[in-house]
Protein backbone atom coordinates (compact mmCIF):
# COMPACT_ATOMS: atom_id res chain seq x y z
CA UNK A 1 0.00 0.00 0.00
CA UNK A 2 1.69 3.71 -0.45
CA UNK A 3 0.56 6.56 1.15
CA UNK A 4 0.89 10.01 1.58
CA UNK A 5 3.07 11.34 4.95
CA UNK A 6 2.74 15.05 5.21
CA UNK A 7 4.69 17.34 7.58
CA UNK A 8 4.42 20.81 8.95
CA UNK A 9 6.26 22.99 11.42
CA UNK A 10 8.57 25.97 12.11
CA UNK A 11 11.46 24.97 10.63
CA UNK A 12 14.50 23.84 12.73
CA UNK A 13 17.53 21.56 12.14
CA UNK A 14 17.10 18.17 11.67
CA UNK A 15 13.60 18.03 10.29
CA UNK A 16 13.51 15.85 7.56
CA UNK A 17 16.60 13.53 9.23
CA UNK A 18 13.84 13.32 12.04
CA UNK A 19 11.11 12.35 10.23
CA UNK A 20 13.07 10.13 7.54
CA UNK A 21 14.82 8.11 10.34
CA UNK A 22 11.03 7.23 11.70
CA UNK A 23 9.56 5.98 8.32
CA UNK A 24 13.06 3.83 7.68
CA UNK A 25 12.93 2.20 11.46
CA UNK A 26 9.30 0.83 10.38
CA UNK A 27 10.82 -0.30 7.17
CA UNK A 28 9.18 2.23 4.65
CA UNK A 29 10.68 3.09 1.84
CA UNK A 30 10.13 6.80 0.43
CA UNK A 31 9.17 6.92 -3.19
CA UNK A 32 9.21 10.86 -3.60
CA UNK A 33 9.66 13.75 -1.78
CA UNK A 34 9.05 17.45 -1.95
CA UNK A 35 9.80 20.02 0.87
CA UNK A 36 9.66 24.25 0.81
CA UNK A 37 10.68 26.61 3.51
CA UNK A 38 7.99 29.53 3.55
CA UNK A 39 9.37 32.27 5.33
CA UNK A 40 10.11 30.64 8.87
CA UNK A 41 7.42 27.48 8.17
CA UNK A 42 8.98 24.16 7.29
CA UNK A 43 6.16 21.50 4.57
CA UNK A 44 7.13 18.54 3.47
CA UNK A 45 5.81 16.06 1.47
CA UNK A 46 6.20 12.16 0.38
CA UNK A 47 4.55 9.41 -1.32
CA UNK A 48 5.41 6.18 1.00
CA UNK A 49 5.23 2.13 0.48
CA UNK A 50 4.18 0.89 3.39
CA UNK A 51 4.45 -2.79 1.97
CA UNK A 52 7.42 -3.57 4.68
CA UNK A 53 6.26 -2.02 7.29
CA UNK A 54 5.14 -3.87 10.29
CA UNK A 55 2.63 -1.60 11.66
CA UNK A 56 -0.90 -1.83 11.28
CA UNK A 57 -1.90 1.60 9.27
CA UNK A 58 -3.57 2.64 12.57
CA UNK A 59 -0.73 2.44 14.88
CA UNK A 60 1.35 3.78 12.48
CA UNK A 61 -0.73 7.10 11.98
CA UNK A 62 -0.27 6.89 16.23
CA UNK A 63 3.22 6.49 16.85
CA UNK A 64 4.02 9.37 13.92
CA UNK A 65 1.50 11.67 15.01
CA UNK A 66 3.08 11.22 18.54
CA UNK A 67 6.92 11.47 17.39
CA UNK A 68 6.22 14.28 15.66
CA UNK A 69 4.50 16.29 18.66
CA UNK A 70 7.56 15.58 20.43
CA UNK A 71 9.76 17.83 18.03
CA UNK A 72 6.40 20.04 17.88
CA UNK A 73 5.90 18.88 13.95
CA UNK A 74 2.89 18.09 12.70
CA UNK A 75 3.10 14.68 11.05
CA UNK A 76 0.12 12.82 9.04
CA UNK A 77 -0.50 10.11 6.93
CA UNK A 78 -3.05 9.30 4.30
CA UNK A 79 -3.77 6.18 2.54
CA UNK A 80 -2.68 7.02 -1.33
CA UNK A 81 -6.58 6.02 -2.53
CA UNK A 82 -7.89 8.38 -0.31
CA UNK A 83 -6.04 11.53 -0.83
CA UNK A 84 -6.26 10.77 -4.73
CA UNK A 85 -10.39 10.70 -4.24
CA UNK A 86 -10.25 13.58 -1.71
CA UNK A 87 -8.46 15.72 -4.65
CA UNK A 88 -10.27 14.35 -7.80
CA UNK A 89 -12.22 17.44 -9.04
Amino acid sequence: MKAIVSVFARDSKGITAYVTSLLAQNEINILDISQTLMQEYFAMIMLVDLADCPLPFDKLAELLKEKGAERSLDIHIQRQDIFEAMHRI
